[in-house]
């Protein structure tokens, strides 16, 4: 696995990548952050790292820009299922975990189960796990923090009064 570390306006991120696809966007120190092994090999000029660098500054400047690398996030088929949805919340919207629930054929009883896999998720920003907000649009939950996670909506002018 590839790795490297990337500086964004919410802080460092470490990156991961394996066979030309991102497969982790870790803000340093967040919660669930991965252990960096000797396993791990740093190639800061690798093409994955230097597009997500490029398409990071379009996005902090407030660009809502497509993301032109696969993604390819390791979990179970229900994070990944989850994940996908994540991944179809558009720029500047946000959905709740209930919603989340009934699109991947649950109920909203699955709402707790849905939360786990999104503070799971391994590629925060690309995969948008920061639009996702409670039911009441309580700022629930982000495994890089609430701070950065206002931030993020603030960036892409979200409406949390859309959900309610």
């Amino acid at each position: 696995m590839m790795y490297t570390n990337l500086t964004s306006p919410l802080g460092e991120v470490t990156v991961t990548a394996e066979n030309g696809a991102l497969t982790g966007f870790w803000f340093v120190g967040q919660k669930y952050y991965p252990e960096i092994t000797d396993l791990w090999i740093k190639e800061p000029e690798n093409k994955v790292f230097t597009e997500l660098d490029k398409w990071l500054t379009r996005y902090f400047e407030g660009e809502n820009t497509p993301f032109p690398l696969r993604v390819e996030p390791k979990g179970t088929a229900f994070q990944k299922a989850v994940w996908h949805e994540l991944s179809l919340i558009p720029y500047g919207s946000v959905t709740t975990y209930g919603k989340i629930a009934l699109k991947i054929g649950g109920s909203k009883g699955y709402s707790q189960a849905v939360g786990t896999a999104v503070g799971h998720n391994p590629i925060s920003v690309i995969i948008p796990c920061h639009r996702v907000v409670g039911t009441g649009g309580e700022l629930t939950g982000y495994a890089g923090g609430l701070e950065r996670k206002k931030a993020l909506l603030k960036l892409e002018g979200a409406n949390i009064e859309s959900v309610l």
